[in-house]
């Protein structure tokens, strides 16, 4: 496991599933985590207790709406000013609307792609001030195999995806010159809440799409993201990591 002592990460959506996997993950490297949730305080305060049980340093939890610009910019500074300045940012609240274009409503295009897309550019452009003055940081940001793929039922959760890319590779070059490598990480079918739910008939038809014949883990991502967070990542930039058992190559 890469080390990150001393260094503070944030990680957006830490309330659950793969960004509470990401956020004990980083703790148990050694990282101070500030824990962010958008409305379940509860479960916030959950992957906070998960990270204190693990003997990993304490956490901060903050909630606050990553689609909301000067939420975000109110945040990253109370954050800052008690807590100290952010290393590692990891870009991972997100929400899912699916349904088909023509019955598509513009509320929900909107609100998928102010939360997942503009989330990350808020979060990424008020982190990347003080690691600019620090000349060092770490921004990752999870995307999707459908925003490599595509996917039907999807075109709001797709574009976003997609566009997280897109930001991945322009912050990239923007930011280098100041030692901050800015990356992505497309989980493909990961073992969560929505596959809990799947009748044992529809997992054992997905398992077959997928080369490596199961589903990942919330612990094979936060795995990559310590990766591309640590010293050892450090001539790796832009880059766009599959973590998807080769269901998309």
């Amino acid at each position: 496991m890469q080390t990150l002592n001393g260094k503070i990460a944030l990680v957006t959506g830490a309330s659950r599933g793969i960004g509470r996997s990401i956020a004990l993950y980083l703790a148990k490297a050694g990282a101070r985590v500030v824990v962010n949730y958008a409305s379940n305080e509860a479960q916030g305060y959950e992957t906070a207790k998960l990270i204190k049980e693990s003997g990993a340093p304490d956490p901060l939890v903050r909630g606050f709406d990553v689609s909301n610009s000067d939420a975000v910019n109110q945040a990253i500074a109370d954050i800052e000013a008690n807590f100290g300045a952010i290393d590692i940012l990891v870009n991972n609240a997100g929400i899912v609307k699916d349904g088909l274009l023509l019955r598509y409503r513009d509320e929900d295009w909107r609100r998928v792609i102010d939360t997942n897309l503009s989330g990350a550019f808020y979060c990424a452009r008020a982190c990347s001030r003080q690691m600019i003055k620090k000349r060092w940081g770490r921004i990752i940001n999870i995307s999707s195999v459908v925003g490599e793929a595509g996917n039907a039922g999807q075109v709001a959760y797709v574009s976003a995806k997609a566009g997280m890319i897109g930001l991945t590779k322009a912050l990239a070059k923007e930011l280098a010159s100041r030692s901050i490598t800015v990356n992505a990480v497309t989980p493909g079918c990961i073992d969560t809440e929505m596959t809990a739910n799947l009748k044992p008939e529809q997992k054992q038809a997905l398992e077959k799409e997928i080369p490596l014949g199961f589903i990942g883990s919330p612990t094979d991502i936060a795995a990559s993201v310590a990766f591309l967070a640590s010293e050892e990542a450090r001539y790796v930039t832009g880059h766009v990591l599959a973590v998807n058992g080769g269901m998309y190559i």
